[in-house]
């Protein structure tokens, strides 16, 4: 599958950011700026290079050291640059030693920190890479930075600060944390919405779902990318996972546990596909967990896995939709058709593979196999893999695009759900939220090559 997946992006879009795979041409979208960046080249490279395939991952690097410009007058997603870009490049160089790749990402770096340049020192949503301008999103709520976007930084911006001795990157997150940590929460719970101006929450929504979710692994995988000494970072994670079971937590009536979204004061009974990582992290987070909650937490993954397994096991394609309700008599089922799609997304399988880490549960690499069958049989088209609009029609329509973390994640979590333990262990690797791994730092190695006395 990945073989199809990078063939044809290599004959079809090499160079554009993403493939369209039914027109057979090259494909952008906004969070790029619409400027041609390889970014399924970025996301892929350590996909190929676990998988084995040194040609295709000699092609990827070739391609970046001729062509990867940042230079460029385009505007781009801060966030999604971070994770794709930053977190590719420097997996990449941990994986293959290839310094190319180190080189990269600290020019990209360079062109992010300009989005800091706020009142608050919450970064802006977007920056001009050529310019450093930074704006917001226009449709966020009351021109605020969502807490996903400027709350999934840290793991790279640490490796940064570590592989080149400038303290600039550390401090810019650490001065996010610190901020946070002094504000007020509503219920205990972070909402979506930041100001970067005034430093006041935006509206009153929380989510562990898009606009939420990342901010909470990477509280987590701050502390296991620090070998554990990052105890501000564990602390912060147990209360806000606290939070959430407190009040977004339920049980369907039909047994299944789900994670709502809180918006202003009362729960949605609705839970979206990207939340579905959250069964991996409560497992990646049972270990070192207060009161002895580990098993608790271990079960309380299986469980979310459980739920998430159903919503695709509900459909005709067995593949699961982008959002589902728990209402009255429908469970774990979409019921707006703009929420009936899948495009290739990466949390179930994510999660299944966290699981069967743990656990060594053979269901979980059935679960794995089956969707691994389904999107093979309903997403492959001759010149790639497709998103489909309508995972409960036996004759889905493709959305002709074929996503870079599809190759950054998706396939990579299938492969690893399918290879030893030996392969990346969880000791030695934290994977950031594009699937990107990480090495493990002591918190003293980061500090002491920038210079960071604490």
């Amino acid at each position: 599958m990945m073989k199809h997946a990078w063939d044809s992006y290599r004959q079809y879009g090499w160079g554009h950011n993403e493939l369209k795979p039914i027109a057979k041409k090259g494909h952008s979208t906004n969070i790029f700026g619409n400027s041609q960046m390889g970014a399924t080249i970025v996301d892929a490279l350590d996909t190929l290079y676990i998988m084995g395939l040194h040609d295709e991952f000699k092609d990827g690097q070739e391609w970046i050291k001729q062509n990867l410009d940042f230079s460029v007058n385009a505007e781009v997603s801060v966030f999604e640059v971070n994770i794709r870009f930053i977190g590719g490049l420097l997996a990449a160089y941990y994986l293959s030693g290839q310094e190319v790749f180190k080189v990269k990402a600290v020019q990209l770096a360079e062109k992010l920190l300009p989005a800091f340049n706020t009142p608050t020192g919450i970064p802006w949503a977007m920056v001009n890479l050529k310019s450093g301008v930074g704006r917001n999103w226009g449709w966020a709520s009351a021109g605020s930075s969502i807490l996903a976007e400027f709350g999934t930084l840290h793991m790279e911006f640490v490796h940064l600060t570590y592989l080149t001795g400038n303290p600039a990157y550390y401090q810019k997150v650490m001065h996010i944390r610190k901020l946070l940590a002094k504000m007020d929460r509503p219920n205990g719970l972070y909402p979506n919405y930041l100001n970067p101006r005034t430093g006041r929450w935006g509206q009153h929504h929380t989510s562990v779902g898009g606009l939420g979710d990342s901010f909470y692994e990477y509280l987590l995988k701050a502390w296991l990318m620090s070998d554990k000494t990052d105890t501000e970072a564990r602390k912060t994670y147990d209360d806000a996972i606290e939070a959430i079971e407190r009040h977004l937590i339920r049980k369907s009536n039909g047994g299944l546990t789900f994670i709502g979204e809180w918006k202003n004061g009362h729960l949605e009974r609705k839970m979206g596909h990207l939340t579905c990582f959250a069964g991996g992290m409560f497992a990646l987070g049972a270990d070192g967990s207060p009161d002895d909650k580990a098993g608790h937490y271990l079960q309380l993954g299986a469980e979310i896995a459980h739920t998430c397994h159903e919503s695709y096991d509900r459909t005709v394609l067995k593949l699961g939709p982008e959002a589902f309700k728990f209402d009255s008599g429908l469970e774990a089922v979409a019921v707006r058709q703009n929420e009936k799609y899948y495009i290739l997304r990466p949390e179930v399988i994510e999660t299944y593979w966290y699981m069967w880490r743990f656990t060594h549960d053979p269901k979980y690499r059935q679960w794995g196999w089956e969707a691994a069958q389904a999107i093979d049989k309903y997403c492959r088209v001759s010149g790639g893999f497709s998103g489909v609009k309508d995972v409960y029609s036996s004759n889905p329509t493709y959305d002709d695009v074929q996503q870079s973390f599809f190759l950054a994640e998706t396939l990579k979590y299938l492969y690893l759900l399918f290879s030893s333990d030996e392969l990346l262990p969880l000791e030695n690797w934290v994977f950031n939220t594009e699937a990107h791994p990480l090495p493990v730092l002591h918190l003293d190695q980061i500090l002491s090559t920038a210079k960071i006395y604490h």
